[in-house]
């Protein structure tokens, strides 16, 4: 395969001022190394020194090709030019790569043009490799000459460096906590190469208790450390923006507003200025809100109360949310467009129950905070360790409230523990309550819903019934009409039945409460 060597004319070196070495020639002296062909782009300016070296090098080597190619530059020092003269020079080259190996000769040309040449080869633009030459070393009479293979595939020590810092990274977001699930782990790789490259914002999903907010403060962390930002992160609970005071909580207010002295505030908005603003529980924000906070989002700037000029705060942002914001969309509740900002780069974090892979290491986790949080050693027995855990993995414990069940219940029996050692017995007590916690807030929210359609009748359904009345009522919520709402609860009955009326079947069981469906 032909060696073929691309290079600009060095305008002074090649002339011999330094040293009498001249790069350009020198490519040809080297014995582990045959140029077959020499391309040397040169301005009019310098023509005759281009031929004086290509006559110089047909002399020292005359079975090689030399091509001089005219390619002139206004000013060598504007990067826009030289790159886009060398991207046009490459896209009408016709390589091939079959028959020809290519290089480019990184020495000589301005440092500008040395920037494009490693951009241009980088990007593969121009399939080479990259030539560095040097003059004879003190000791040395032989000139210096290296290729630089831009392909890190190559180099197995980089490589491993850069996935040894990526598994860092993906660990600082998981807490130091060995899990196993492969979706959440698939999930976090995914969340670390957004956080480290892209300053767009990250909206955080799942039930309540899955670690968004967690996960905000490790983001904010691996985007210090990637340098990414300067500033703090800043904690907004979206739930407690209401009232009079909420629009100064976020966007602060002026002292004259009130006219009283200690009444300005900067607001929260201005506090993450050069940080993250981490909005959580997002989806509670109220329509009047969403609006202001769009513009301050898409622009970076907005007027804090009793203000006629804006005031500008450039942060990276994070918004949790428990509920779907698709539906909540639909039904009006949410701005589409503020959805449309957030929705850039949308993670859903997985619940507790369909993690049960890492129910082991969270456990470990949890017993090292108790540890750090009450000063003394706490362990399981052996035995009281297996029950915990075939509990905690159980299909059947739902685990509502997710890793704020989880860790309040470990703190629970870390803290009730004699000399430090949980016994089977209080995991058993330890188990009861849980579970009749989760039956009471169930009951409770079933006995809410028919409640809040049916008022006081609600006293005369049976305790059977309401289960399945809530059950219902969720799905017709749910649902865009009597119809669609009807096919999915009688998704399988209704394909071994010869009508399949399913809007009147619904109608007939809401009838039966006194119940229309305008009603719910």
């Amino acid at each position: 395969m032909k060696n073929i060597v691309i290079g600009f004319l060095g305008t002074q070196l090649d002339m011999g001022k330094k040293r009498r070495w001249k790069p350009t020639p020198s490519l040809i002296i080297h014995d582990h190394f045959n140029v077959d062909r020499l391309e040397l782009l040169h301005d009019q300016k310098f023509n005759r020194l281009a031929h004086q070296v290509k006559r110089e090098i047909e002399e020292l080597s005359p079975q090689t090709e030399v091509l001089l190619r005219r390619l002139d530059l206004t000013d060598p020092w504007d990067f826009q030019e030289v790159y886009g003269k060398l991207f046009d020079f490459a896209r009408a080259y016709g390589f091939d790569e079959d028959r020809e190996q290519y290089h480019v000769h990184l020495t000589t040309g301005t440092h500008v043009a040395q920037i494009c040449w490693f951009l241009l080869t980088e990007s593969r633009h121009i399939p080479a490799r990259l030539i560095q030459t040097g003059p004879p070393g003190p000791d040395d009479d032989r000139p210096k000459f290296d290729i630089i293979d831009l392909d890190l595939s190559r180099y197995n020590a980089l490589q491993q460096r850069f996935d040894q810092l990526s598994r860092e990274y993906s660990n600082q977001l998981k807490g130091g906590i060995e899990t196993r699930n492969p979706q959440y782990n698939a999930l976090i790789d995914r969340i670390e190469l957004v956080a480290g490259n892209s300053d767009e914002p990250i909206l955080l999903l799942g039930e309540t208790g899955t670690g968004k907010t967690e996960l905000a403060e490790r983001i904010h962390s691996l985007k210090l450390d990637r340098r990414r930002i300067k500033g703090r992160l800043v904690h907004v609970n979206c739930a407690t923006l209401n009232g009079p005071d909420a629009m100064a909580t976020l966007f602060g207010q002026r002292r004259s507003y009130l006219g009283a002295a200690g009444t300005e505030r900067s607001g929260l908005l201005r506090e993450a200025d050069g940080g993250v603003l981490f909005l959580d529980d997002v989806d509670e924000l109220n329509p009047n809100m969403q609006s202001v906070l769009l513009h301050a989002i898409e622009t970076g700037r907005f007027y804090p109360l009793g203000s006629d000029h804006e005031i500008s705060s450039r942060f990276h942002l994070i918004a949790g949310a428990n509920r779907d914001l698709r539906s909540l969309t639909a039904s009006g509740q949410f701005r589409p467009d503020l959805l449309a900002r957030l929705n850039t780069w949308s993670f859903t974090l997985p619940a507790l129950r369909n993690r049960t892979e890492d129910i082991e290491a969270n456990l470990r986790h949890e017993l090292d905070r108790c540890e750090r949080d009450l000063g003394t050693h706490v362990g399981f027995n052996t035995d009281a360790r297996t029950q915990y855990l075939d509990f905690a993995k159980d299909p059947a414990t739902v685990w509502p409230g997710n890793f704020r069940d989880f860790s309040g219940s470990i703190l629970r029996l870390c803290t009730l523990a004699p000399r430090g050692r949980i016994t089977r017995a209080m995991v058993s007590l330890e188990i009861e309550t849980l579970q009749a916690d989760w039956k009471s807030a169930q009951s409770n929210d079933d006995f809410n819903l028919v409640a809040d359609v049916m008022g006081d009748a609600v006293s005369e359904v049976d305790p059977f019934d309401l289960v399945q009345l809530a059950d219902v009522i969720r799905v017709c919520r749910k649902s865009s009409s009597l119809s669609a709402a009807g096919r999915t609860l009688f998704a399988v009955s209704r394909g071994k039945r010869k009508t399949q009326n399913d809007s009147d079947r619904l109608r007939k069981y809401l009838g039966k409460f006194g119940l229309e469906w305008g009603a719910i």
